[in-house]
């Protein structure tokens, strides 16, 4: 067998016993965006498909997250994910933060650019249909004009 081959196959046995930390898998209703917010089930449902598993501390992993160096690169997106938005912490926010991230929010479900096209390849849930993707955007507009009626002044 070719000697390269040999140790490229060592290195990533070796590797498999490195693990990065796990997201948390901690559910607080005390702070979470729909436990909030109270959309309607079908909008909470289609979020929570679409949106937590890398915006929230409530990550599903995947059976080739046990896989490094996958488990790596999937980590990094979900932290990446979470410094955008994170659905667990809505409480944290202030206001002013509330209505940035609603603004994000709306902004990239416009432009199709959430869910990922990977990510909605590997969990089909997560697809969005045109009018679903509607109703969400709807319904987070709303959202920013209450927290826009209660920011302060500037």
């Amino acid at each position: 067998m070719n000697k390269k081959l040999i140790i490229a196959l060592v290195v990533l046995a070796v590797a498999q016993f490195l693990k990065p930390t796990p997201n948390e898998n901690i559910y607080h209703a005390k702070s979470d965006f729909l436990a909030i917010e109270k959309p309607s089930e079908a909008i909470a449902n289609k979020i929570q498909a679409s949106c937590y598993n890398c915006h929230s501390n409530n990550t599903a992993y995947p059976w080739y997250n046990k896989i490094t160096p996958v488990n790596f690169w999937l980590n990094n997106h979900v932290k990446g994910a979470k410094k955008h938005i994170n659905f667990s912490n809505w409480s944290k926010y202030s206001t002013k933060n509330k209505l940035h991230a609603l603004e994000e929010c709306v902004e990239v479900l416009e432009a199709h650019q959430m869910p990922l096209k990977s990510y909605v390849w590997l969990h089909k849930e997560a697809k969005l249909s045109e009018e679903k993707r509607k109703e969400i955007v709807i319904w987070l507009q709303q959202l920013q004009v209450k927290y826009e009626l209660e920011a302060p002044p500037m």
